[in-house]
C-alpha cells in the first residue's frame, strides 16, 4: 500500500511568537509530510524561524490571506493538504482523525469545528460574528457547517485544484464553505479543541473592516450562485407594491374611464416595469449561473484524474 503525499500548508503574517511550536507538532503528528510557510510579507522575524525549522519557505509579496492561499494551492501537488493557521491555536493531534475520516469516506474536506479551550480563546466580536455569518450561510446556501471560519481544514488534491480561489482576505473560508456548498462536495466536520493565543501573539482580523468584507463576499456569492432567488425576490416586492397602488387606479379606470391620481399611476406602472425587468434578469442570469456551475463541476471531475491512493 502506498502512504499518501501529505502537505502542510501554513500561510504566515508575523507569527514569530508562535511559529516554532506549530511547525514542529505538525512534524511531530505528520513526520513524513512536508511543511509549507508561505509568508505574506511578515515585519518580525517569521521567515528565519520557518527555515530553522526545516520548513519550505515562500513568499507572497500581495497582502491578504486569500493572496496566500490562492498561491499555495496552485503552486503545491500532493494527495492531501492539511491547512492550518501559523497562531498555534488548533491541536495538531487532531489532524489523524481529520484525515482518517476524509480517507476512509472519500471526502473532500473537512473541517475542523473550534471548541473554545479557554474564556478568551474567542474575542467577542469574533464569537457573535461567527454565530451569525455561520448561521446566514447555511440558510442562503443549505445548512452543512458550524464554523465556517476555521482555518484549520484537511483537503482531497480533488478540491484544491477545483477550487477558484477568488477573495483576497479573511472571506477566503467562506468561499472555501460556499463553494463545497454549491457543488455538494463530500465534506464533514470534527470538533477540535481552540486554544488561547499564548502571550505576544495578536490576530490578524479586524472586527469591523473583515466582517464587511465576508458580508459583502456572502452577499455576492448569492447574487452569482442564486440569481433567481434574489431577482425573484426583488421582482415580488415590487410586483406586489406596483398592485398595491394600481389596482384601485386601474379599478376607477374601468367603473368611470378617468385615471385618478397621475402620479400615483406613474409610479405604479414604474415598479410593474422594474418587477418585469428584475424576472428577466432572474431568468437570464439563473440559466448564467447554471453554465457557471457545469463548468465549475467539469473542472472538479477533472482535478480527480490523477490516480487516488488508498
Amino acid at each position: 500500500m502506498i502512504s499518501p503525499q501529505i502537505a502542510v500548508l501554513i500561510p504566515c503574517y508575523n507569527e514569530s511568537t508562535t511559529l516554532t511550536s506549530v511547525i514542529n507538532d505538525f512534524k511531530y503528528q505528520l513526520p513524513h509530510a512536508t511543511i509549507y510557510v508561505y509568508d505574506n510579507a511578515s515585519t518580525d522575524n517569521s521567515v528565519e524561524i520557518a527555515k530553522a525549522a526545516d520548513a519550505h519557505v515562500k513568499h507572497v509579496s500581495l497582502r491578504g490571506k486569500g493572496q496566500v492561499v490562492r498561491r499555495m494551492f496552485a503552486d503545491i501537488e500532493a494527495d492531501i493538504y492539511v491547512m492550518v493557521d501559523g497562531d498555534a491555536t488548533y491541536d495538531a493531534a487532531y489532524v489523524h482523525q481529520a484525515i482518517d475520516l476524509l480517507q476512509n469516506n472519500s471526502l473532500d474536506m473537512v473541517v475542523c469545528k473550534r471548541n473554545p479551550n479557554g474564556g478568551h480563546s474567542f474575542r467577542p466580536g469574533h464569537a457573535l460574528g461567527n454565530r451569525c455569518f455561520t448561521k446566514t450561510v447555511n440558510l442562503l446556501f443549505g445548512h452543512q457547517f458550524n464554523d465556517i471560519f476555521s482555518g484549520y481544514r484537511i483537503f482531497s488534491r480533488r478540491f484544491i485544484k477545483s477550487f477558484p480561489a477568488i477573495s483576497q482576505g479573511f472571506e477566503i473560508e467562506t468561499e472555501m464553505t460556499i463553494h463545497a456548498l454549491q457543488l455538494g462536495i463530500p465534506s464533514a466536520e470534527i470538533e477540535t479543541p481552540y486554544q488561547e493565543r499564548p502571550p505576544g501573539s495578536t490576530s490578524k482580523l479586524h472586527t469591523i473592516t473583515d466582517g464587511l468584507r465576508i458580508l459583502r463576499t456572502v452577499l455576492l456569492l448569492f447574487l452569482y450562485i442564486r440569481p433567481m432567488v434574489f431577482f425573484g425576490l426583488l421582482f415580488a416586492i415590487f410586483a406586489c407594491t406596483s398592485i398595491l397602488l394600481g389596482g384601485p387606479i386601474i379599478i376607477h379606470f374601468i367603473q368611470t374611464g378617468f385615471v385618478p391620481r397621475l402620479p400615483t399611476a406613474i409610479l405604479a406602472t414604474s415598479l410593474g416595469l422594474l418587477a418585469s425587468l428584475s424576472l428577466v434578469c432572474g431568468i437570464i442570469l439563473d440559466s448564467v449561473s447554471r453554465s457557471r456551475l457545469e463548468i465549475k463541476r467539469c473542472w472538479y471531475l477533472m482535478a480527480a484524474s490523477r490516480a487516488p491512493i488508498h
